[in-house]
């Protein structure tokens, strides 16, 4: 079985800056790490491929420097990296990313199952994932916290908010992985050993395929246009006494607060 994980390399969320004429991250000179949420996913493909065979490769799309989130993948167990960069694709947004991506997986695959972590701390969007599979054309589950192999096809469990639902998926498909799904492994000895070997293969705008107007910020239908932060007018309150009291207090100052969203 062929497996992708695509992974981001991501600021260190206590050194964020924007940059005040784009409104992007400005991530030069920040201290970048893997995607926290991503781990899950790359265990997920970990223990597939330990499951039923197979190799599991990382991919990821961002400046040279995001080559470090490949070698932390193969350090981890991942087979081999693919990095996805070119000056083209900065500053793209979630439908640009996974656009590229979607195309970068085509040229390096194809693969039976591409895994996602659910989010980036970085953006908090969870949309690079099912931007994927819908540039694909392939099936899609969102917030997987299991997943089995039965007879050429997966059966997955998905979070809901009332319970879990099992689903029979055919392949290829995307899945986006919780953490609740397992706990990733650490880097293994051998493991950095063999990170520290580890050629990538590159993909650029000209093997994705794509024009220069259909990627990174050209290519983006967002924009960030403002960035501020969020003002309050609340005032706490202290409410003290006896319980009685406080509740008649608080009903009170309930009643006025209805009273003046009405008028």
């Amino acid at each position: 079985m062929r497996l992708a994980v695509c992974l981001k390399q991501v600021p260190n969320a206590t050194e964020l800056r924007l940059d005040p004429r784009t409104n992007t991250l400005i991530r030069d000179g920040v201290a970048a790490v893997l995607n926290p949420l991503d781990g899950f996913a790359l265990e997920a493909a970990l223990r597939l491929r330990q499951a039923v065979g197979g190799d599991v490769t990382a991919v990821t799309m961002g400046p040279p420097q995001a080559e470090d989130v490949l070698r932390t993948a193969v350090a981890m167990g991942a087979d081999a990296g693919v990095l996805v960069s070119d000056r083209a694709f900065a500053g793209a947004d979630t439908w640009a990313t996974s656009l590229a991506l979607a195309r970068a997986l085509q040229c390096t695959g194809p693969y039976d199952l591409i895994l996602c972590g659910k989010q980036a701390i970085d953006g908090d969007t969870a949309q690079v994932g099912p931007g994927i599979a819908a540039h694909l054309g392939i099936a899609q589950v969102t917030y997987v916290t299991g997943i089995r192999i039965c007879d050429g096809a997966i059966e997955v469990d998905r979070f809901l908010d009332g319970g879990t639902a099992v689903l029979r998926v055919p392949l290829p498909a995307v899945l986006t992985v919780l953490k609740e799904a397992n706990e990733p492994r650490l880097p293994s000895l051998a493991g950095r050993l063999r990170s520290l070997r580890l050629t990538c293969r590159r993909v650029g705008l000209a093997d994705t395929g794509l024009q220069a107007a259909e990627a990174g910020l050209e290519g983006s239908p967002t924009r960030v246009v403002r960035i501020s932060v969020p003002q309050s007018s609340r005032r706490m309150t202290r409410l003290e006494g006896d319980p009685g009291t406080v509740a008649a207090r608080l009903a009170e100052v309930l009643r006025g607060r209805q009273a003046e969203e009405r008028d």
